[in-house]
């Protein structure tokens, strides 16, 4: 375990005006993505649509780092056979790989989940480290409702987030630890704090416990949120304010970043909400970098415009460029400034190119 390689991994990764392209997606989940665009989901396209992503001229000027399937960390290139790692390590991107599998049923509980993967996972992370990969991923879910989460559940889903951890840096890559309460149900911000701060004490905990060098690892939490059917929401001053008091609280100075996901917010709502966030942590100051990985908000205008046509790739990549030039713009000037000095860039939703801009900032 090299530590020192480790934690300058873990800052290139959240360098700041730049974001992960999380491009992890299972086969089912990009056979939907397809689907919308009448595109079957071949091993072929699959390639063809992520190349497409990862050769955008001027990418490493705003993703840091990439998400991979493990298919993908597999591939070469279908245009010249160079391996799929390799082009993004000639651009300068870091290439990842989510390591966890799916959830399951945790026995002994009350309906909540926890995640597989770990068995194998030595092998496999060595694997992975001999092919390119140089930072990993691995998802828990907590879920809020009557009578859960159980310490149970936080506690499990923490020890095997830690073993993740631990076993990712012996195999020199950096583990992003991603423990998401999730938004479902209709409790309020109060609780989805009292859980969250519950969930991170228990990880750094379950990290301190297995001896996870803090440096080397990065944090992708959910934000503090109402719950998506609550009958009050929360204001996106209220989300920042609790989610900054939450993880003052409990995540330790030592950590390089913290990057966001989503959650199941709308694209507007997590915009807005990770702007919020964003200025308030420059007016208060915290002690990491504050970064985002994107998935489908930051694909939608690049998949549309592709559409599974190579003659569509120029103008793919221009939208996808255009997707991530904007969300950049809101996180560097506040999503208030961007509004009224470019409306029309951001609001205009009737070209590809265009991308939403307020659709992005979430995995």
């Amino acid at each position: 375990m090299n530590l020192e390689e480790l934690a300058t991994i873990a800052k290139s990764i959240v360098a700041s005006g730049k974001g992960i392209l999380a491009a992890d997606e299972s086969s089912g989940t990009i056979k939907r993505r397809f689907d919308t665009i009448n595109v079957e989901s071949t091993e072929e396209n699959r390639l063809s649509y992520r190349e497409m992503l990862f050769r955008t001229k001027g990418a490493s000027e705003f993703i840091s780092g990439v998400i991979l399937y493990d298919e993908t960390l597999r591939q070469r290139s279908g245009i010249d056979g160079t391996p799929i790692v390799q082009v993004l390590q000639d651009q300068g991107i870091i290439p990842g790989i989510k390591v966890d599998k799916s959830t399951n049923s945790l026995s002994g509980s009350n309906g909540e989940l926890i995640t597989d993967g770990l068995d194998g996972l030595r092998d496999r992370l060595k694997e992975y480290y001999e092919l390119g990969a140089r930072f990993t991923k691995w998802r828990a879910v907590i879920t809020i409702g009557a009578d859960i989460p159980s310490s149970y559940c936080i506690a499990t889903n923490a020890h095997l987030l830690a073993r993740f951890a631990k076993l990712s840096q012996e195999a020199n890559l950096v583990p992003i630890v991603e423990p998401e309460v999730l938004m479902d149900g209709d409790h309020s911000i109060d609780r989805c704090f009292d859980v969250t701060e519950a969930t991170l004490r228990e990880v750094f905990y379950q990290l301190g416990q297995q001896g996870v060098n803090l440096e080397g690892t990065l944090l992708k939490p959910n934000m503090v949120l109402s719950g998506k059917d609550a009958s009050t929401r929360a204001s996106s001053e209220e989300v920042a304010e609790k989610t900054i008091a939450c993880f003052k609280r409990t995540v330790p100075a030592a950590i390089p970043g913290v990057v966001f996901l989503s959650g199941g917010q709308s694209d507007e709502e997590a915009t807005v909400n990770l702007n919020a966030i964003n200025q308030m942590a420059k007016t208060v100051g915290v002690p990491w970098e504050m970064s985002f990985s994107y998935g489908r908000g930051l694909q939608a205008a690049p998949l549309k415009a592709w559409n599974g046509q190579a003659a569509n790739i120029e103008k793919a990549q221009e939208a996808y460029v255009e997707a991530y030039e904007q969300l950049l713009m809101c996180k560097q000037l506040g999503l208030d400034s961007v509004l009224v000095n470019h409306p029309a860039e951001l609001w205009h939703d009737g070209d590809a190119h265009s991308a939403l801009a307020l659709q992005g900032y979430y995995l």
